[in-house]
């Protein structure tokens, strides 16, 4: 091959993606998935140059015959350019770090930095936090060490910037959470080197918290265009980083729709999806299909708690993938999991259609007559203002007015 990665999994890689916009190349996926492969692909070294992801960052920089100076002081290669059958090894990873930090205003200077995991980011995360002036990086790690603390004692550490550098939250573990900085007094910025999902549990508790916060997409594409420069022999496209980084989260991104049973939520999700060119999944179609009944039946049989259950596990499942519409069933907002599952991987939309024009019945069993719906609706309401990044009035006959009025404001919230 002539270009690509190499990776113990690399199923859900955005570089292919990334590098093929950039340069024209057959940019290829190399899941390696262990390490005698990864010795055996060193050791050939069929390709012209390579990106290096976990768990080889460290383990590729033997082959290479020539370190630079970031590789060489980070102790860790995640770029190798073959040139004339002698490996040069880089790491772009420093570029990209420091290009997420500085894109949402993260400062290092006099602050104690805590990162998460010991492997080969961090090691680039520390350079790139001593390089801006911490006062000091500490480490939470699950084995005792030099700097290092246990993830009971980073919450009361002092911290003002956390990072993390392990794979918690990364899918398929998305319900993973590193640590709950929620806790943490004096907190000012948490980044994320996960980037799928977009937004993981560790960045929700970040914002909710009030700190700045970022999971790993800018990083992603920012370490792809200096290695693609490294590649070709050019200059680093920086102009293009975060044009690039939002139309792949325009593209990848989920649009959640919430809202009052009968607000419009399938119909606008319908139009919604193939205007966007995305899947539209119901899930409430999607939790009798798991059931294998309808949802009266669910309700009569297992009660109010037994679907809310089952609503929970549906949720998780679909909203941890990408591209797709979902149209949520009305009470999906009643727990906290299903909200935080459907913010990490794009906007939460709330579709407002006043009571007066909501319906009862039509196989709904908690809106069965016009006094339920009045109840539930105050209950709810406070709910879907909370979970919800934008909301769209649908207080007409002709849903399409909604449906368009939300293609624009999705259009403004993906940058576009």
């Amino acid at each position: 091959m002539e270009y690509g990665l190499i990776g113990a999994t690399l199923k859900h890689s955005y570089s292919k993606l990334i590098h093929e916009q950039l340069y024209p190349c057959d940019y290829r996926l190399t899941e390696l998935p262990t390490e005698a492969d990864a010795r055996e692909f060193m050791e050939k070294r069929p390709f012209k140059a390579i990106n290096v992801t976990i768990p080889y960052k460290q383990l590729v920089i033997p082959y290479c015959a020539v370190l630079d100076d970031k590789a060489r002081a980070i102790g860790a290669v995640n770029t190798v350019v073959n040139q004339g059958g002698t490996l040069h090894g880089y790491n772009t990873d420093f570029d990209g770090f420091a290009f997420l930090a500085a894109a949402h205003g993260v400062q290092f200077a006099g602050r104690r930095v805590l990162i998460l995991g010991t492997g080969g980011t961090s090691k680039t995360v520390t350079a790139v936090a001593k390089a801006g002036g911490a006062a000091e990086v500490l480490y939470a790690s699950r084995t005792p060490g030099a700097g290092r603390v246990s993830y009971a004692e980073a919450l009361s550490c002092g911290a003002q910037v956390v990072v993390n550098t392990s794979p918690a939250g990364m899918y398929p573990n998305n319900e993973a959470l590193a640590m709950d900085v929620t806790k943490m007094p004096g907190l000012e910025a948490v980044l994320d080197a996960v980037y799928n999902p977009f937004s993981t549990r560790l960045v929700q508790a970040g914002r909710a918290a009030g700190a700045k916060a970022a999971g790993g997409l800018e990083m992603l594409v920012a370490q792809a265009v200096y290695a693609a420069a490294l590649f070709t022999g050019t200059e680093p496209q920086t102009g293009r980083i975060a044009p690039l980084a939002k139309a792949i989260f325009a593209d990848r991104a989920n649009i959640s729709l919430i809202g009052m049973p009968s607000c419009g939520k399938t119909t606008i999700g319908r139009m919604l999806a193939k205007a966007l060119g995305k899947t539209f999944v119901d899930l409430d179609a999607e939790i009798a299909k798991a059931a294998g009944k309808s949802i009266p039946d669910i309700f009569a049989e297992g009660g109010e708690a037994g679907f809310r259950d089952l609503e929970q596990q549906v949720t998780a499942r679909f909203a941890k993938e990408g591209g797709q519409v979902l149209s949520c069933g009305g009470g999906v907002v009643l727990r906290g999991e299903n909200v935080a599952a459907l913010r990490q991987n794009g906007p939460v939309v709330f579709i407002d259609r006043p009571l007066e024009l909501l319906c009862t019945g039509g196989g709904r069993p908690l809106s069965t007559d016009r006094e339920a719906l009045a109840a539930m609706e105050r209950k709810r309401r406070p709910l879907y203002q909370a979970a919800a990044d934008i909301r769209i009035a649908n207080d007409g006959d002709v849903f399409r007015r909604a449906a368009q009025a939300a293609q624009e404001a999705l259009h403004a919230y993906f940058g576009s």
